[in-house]
């Protein structure tokens, strides 16, 4: 039995704005709007994890355990991509990243992001080379989330781990060490679905033996059940 990622999921004080500011930035129609879901997918045939922007009514506070990056093919191009990214109501952010090669944004909503500078490994993961998940513990974290993924580990060191699903296409997931401390609900998470076929209560039964445990974000009765991985990260599982 496995889950899969099925995408990341923004909370938004206004997720129609939201939704075409980062469908500008990927260059992904948006797929889905309505008043409580907005949707950025790749169109089909391209790699990408869609992006699904819902409504929220608290505001950003504190940096981001999750965070996006987004790929470039050319030093030219990543500075046309910053350039343009700036029109659209980005902002430049000093999270303490110091002197590096990568531009540090935030969106219009003040969520950080990274614009990469060429990099060969992210070749063929489409406009997002990686979903970044800040972590006290990458390692113990990488599995967990790879048997909730089902994407298997790729690589990894003390400070750093990544997984990528089986067929080598579409974007990291790669697990950061980090020694700050998580800061009320995330902002940014992921959602994972059981196949068709699968129960969803076993599913997430599963993952409950693997550490995660139940969370109430006060979101009622839906068909989706929400847990926290074993640091605490939120996130989605969806019905078949």
């Amino acid at each position: 039995m496995t889950t899969r990622l099925e995408c990341v999921a923004f909370d938004a004080l206004d997720p129609a704005a939201q939704g075409t500011f980062w469908s500008t930035v990927t260059g992904w129609p948006i797929t889905v709007a309505e008043q409580d879901e907005i949707c950025v997918e790749p169109p089909a045939g391209l790699p990408g994890v869609p992006l699904v922007f819902l409504p929220a009514s608290n505001r950003k506070a504190g940096k981001n355990r999750m965070h996006l990056d987004l790929r470039s093919g050319s030093a030219a191009e990543q500075e046309a991509t910053v350039s343009r990214l700036c029109e659209l109501g980005a902002t430049f952010t000093d999270v303490g990243q110091g002197d590096v090669p990568w531009t540090v944004l935030s969106d219009p909503e003040g969520n950080e992001l990274c614009v990469l500078e060429p990099r060969r490994q992210y070749d063929g993961t489409g406009a997002i080379g990686a979903i970044i998940m800040d972590a006290f513990a990458p390692g113990v974290l990488a599995s967990f989330w790879s048997a909730a993924t089902g994407w298997p580990v790729t690589h990894g060191t003390h400070d750093f781990y990544a997984l990528r699903a089986a067929d080598g296409r579409g974007p990291y997931l790669e697990l950061l060490r980090t020694a700050d401390p998580k800061v009320g609900k995330n902002r940014l998470h992921v959602d994972v679905a059981p196949a068709a076929d699968t129960d969803q209560a076993a599913e997430v039964a599963r993952l409950r033996a693997l550490g995660a445990t139940f969370v109430d974000v006060g979101q009622g009765d839906v068909s989706w059940t929400v847990l926290a991985d074993p640091e605490g990260n939120e996130f989605r599982v969806l019905s078949p």
